[in-house]
């Protein structure tokens, strides 16, 4: 069977998909998958062996002005896209901008049904649709729709799959010198603990003799990492890095203490232990999943509020206010559980 899925972004979307790519793998003979993800992600989607092209779509670039200037782009796009008939295509994405792309496609189109989606209007661009549960964990609607699509039942267990390519490359930091790795970047405001916070933990991780890499991608990102790391021994900032440098990165630390961020996602999906900090959204829905990981909540009145961004005004201290509930100490108390356990004689 040729599958062409659509998943296009974001990083930690994608990882959720693995699993569910992973059991129609093993539940379907011959099956042989392309995959069309934003030109960001290109790498990723070849680290699964069931994929067998990765085609890129640049929806995010072909928004910026001018525009007459990405019709070849466009073009091209279509040409590669609609050169080959799969006998499904299966949006895994579920929002209007993917079931277009589906609908693209030569083949039969398949996505979740109007109440499944939170742009219900999307499924009016499927030739077939199929129900998936709204409240559960994103790998486990995606294995639920991949399972109805393909025609198997969900395994009773779950693997990502991958082969990452952590060998070789530039190290860093040296191979030899054991780290942790600090994810504080996410896109919602909503969901950074606050720099405060990371502060006194990268301090207190030092002082224990850890080196600290915090990880770092946009401008603000890169601003709020320079400012964790300022005045602390032992910790870098860790920028610039490509898909594969950020997984050789993850791979290689003893620990990872994310935010409900894509890196933390790819972390687990790679095995590294890590602690996630959930304050506006729900680890029962996007919580880490993987061995060694372990999620904290923040016990607060409006905690998961699933907002982009906090209701409540910022006072200057800890802000958004539901992580005053979700300290540093009470992060490095789990990290050194995590890794210990892992490590019994450190």
């Amino acid at each position: 069977m040729k599958l062409l899925l659509v998943k296009t972004s974001s990083l930690g979307d994608i990882v959720h998909a693995f699993p569910a790519l992973n059991d129609a793998a093993r539940s379907v003979d011959g099956l042989v998958c392309d995959w069309l993800v934003e030109e960001s992600y290109v790498d990723l989607p070849a680290w699964h062996p069931a994929v067998r092209n990765v085609i890129t779509v640049s929806l995010r670039g072909w928004r910026r002005p001018p525009w007459l200037q990405h019709i070849p782009a466009l073009r091209r796009f279509l040409r590669r896209l609609r050169q080959e008939h799969y006998d499904l295509v299966l949006d895994a994405q579920g929002l209007l901008k993917s079931a277009l792309l589906t609908r693209l496609a030569h083949g039969r189109r398949i996505g979740p049904d109007a109440r499944s989606l939170r742009e219900p209007l999307a499924a009016r661009l499927y030739d077939e649709t199929v129900p998936v549960q709204w409240k559960q964990h994103a790998i486990d609607r995606n294995r639920e729709l991949f399972a109805a699509a393909l025609g198997y039942a969900v395994p009773d267990t779950m693997e990502y799959g991958l082969r990452v390519p952590v060998d070789g490359g530039r190290p860093k930091p040296a191979a030899d010198t054991p780290y942790l790795v600090f994810v504080p970047g996410t896109t919602w405001p909503s969901k950074r603990w606050p720099a405060r916070h990371w502060q006194d933990l990268a301090r207190t991780a030092a002082d224990a003799g850890w080196r600290v890499e915090v990880l770092s991608g946009t401008a603000p990102e890169r601003n709020m990492a320079l400012k964790i790391c300022e005045g602390i021994d032992n910790t870098s900032v860790a920028t610039s890095l490509s898909i594969e440098e950020m997984a050789r990165l993850l791979h290689g630390a003893r620990a990872v203490v994310s935010v409900d961020s894509g890196p933390g996602h790819l972390a687990a999906a790679m095995g590294t232990p890590g602690v996630s900090i959930y304050g506006a959204t729900d680890p029962e829905l996007t919580g880490t999943r993987g061995p060694g990981q372990a999620q904290l909540r923040a016990d607060f009145q409006c905690a998961p509020c699933l907002r982009r961004y906090c209701r409540f005004p910022d006072r200057g201290q800890i802000h958004p206010d539901c992580y005053a509930t979700v300290p540093p100490e009470r992060v490095w108390g789990t990290l050194l559980g995590l890794i210990q356990s892992r490590e019994p004689s450190l």
